[in-house]
């Protein structure tokens, strides 16, 4: 652990990676959590392009109970302690794979708390590669509104509705069969092959390309750090790895040194 605390804090440029692993102690289900407790049909089936064009109105209702479960989970000290560093060490950026949005909530609460900058604020939000359940996107326009509220699916006609040209929303969240937003992808390359180190959470590092940031990040000079409970197939990159649950790990890991 000491020698994990150290290459972590004091690296200036610190690249933290995250994956289900973390939010999983917070309660949230996994994805493929979920079934069995949706009528018929798999996750996968709900998570395309074709699926929501087919029946919008479906996949809208999977998704709203999606976010009713994952709104009632709250930030762990995983995510507090990941909050509080990133706003404090300026050279510090989190690239996630989650969409449940725990992350943003703790960074709200370490701002006020600690009665963070604009500035801070901005520079600590999450690269989400994934996208948001919280955040919906135009299928016409194009644009994106924080929405929390819960999802009225109980006919076509109810379903969310752009303030900008009243088409139809979706969830903004990268479905099966999708790129990702190459803006967002770029950014977190940057961020991985910039930085001295690579701190992976709770992933699986079986998902691409997430899983290949630790890499740019090796690649470039840097030094890869892992926290999981069991191996991945990152261990045997990972100049340390670290076994152990997030919320357990993190707070003691996470130190910003003077």
């Amino acid at each position: 652990m000491d020698d994990a605390r150290h290459l972590v804090g004091s690296a200036s440029r610190l690249l933290i990676l995250t994956g289900a692993g973390v939010s999983a102690e917070s309660g949230v289900p996994t994805f493929r959590g979920f079934e069995g407790l949706w009528k018929t049909r798999r996750p996968e089936e709900l998570a395309t392009p074709q699926a929501f064009q087919a029946d919008p109105r479906l996949v809208w209702e999977w998704y709203g109970l999606r976010r009713e479960r994952v709104g009632a989970c709250r930030p762990n000290p995983a995510h507090e302690a990941i909050a509080r560093l990133t706003l404090e060490k300026g050279g510090a950026r989190l690239v996630t794979q989650n969409v449940d949005g725990l992350h943003e909530l703790a960074l709200e609460e370490a701002v006020a708390e600690e009665c963070s900058s604009d500035e801070s604020r901005a520079r600590a939000a999450p690269i989400r590669l994934h996208g948001s359940l919280f955040w919906t996107r135009c299928t016409v326009c194009d644009h994106r509104t924080l929405d929390r509220h819960p999802v009225d699916a109980d006919s076509e006609a109810s379903l969310p509705r752009c303030p900008k040209c009243q088409a139809l929303l979706r969830p903004d969240v990268v479905w099966f069969g999708e790129e990702l937003d190459p803006e967002i992808l770029e950014s977190a390359m940057e961020a991985a092959d910039a930085a001295e180190v690579c701190l992976v959470v709770g992933t699986s590092a079986l998902v691409h390309p997430a899983a290949s940031l630790p890499l740019l990040t090796k690649e470039s000079g840097g030094v890869v750090v892992e926290v999981n409970t069991e191996p991945t197939p990152l261990t045997e990159v990972a100049q340390l790895s670290l076994r152990g649950r997030s919320g357990e790990v993190l707070p003691r890991l996470l130190t910003v040194e003077p």
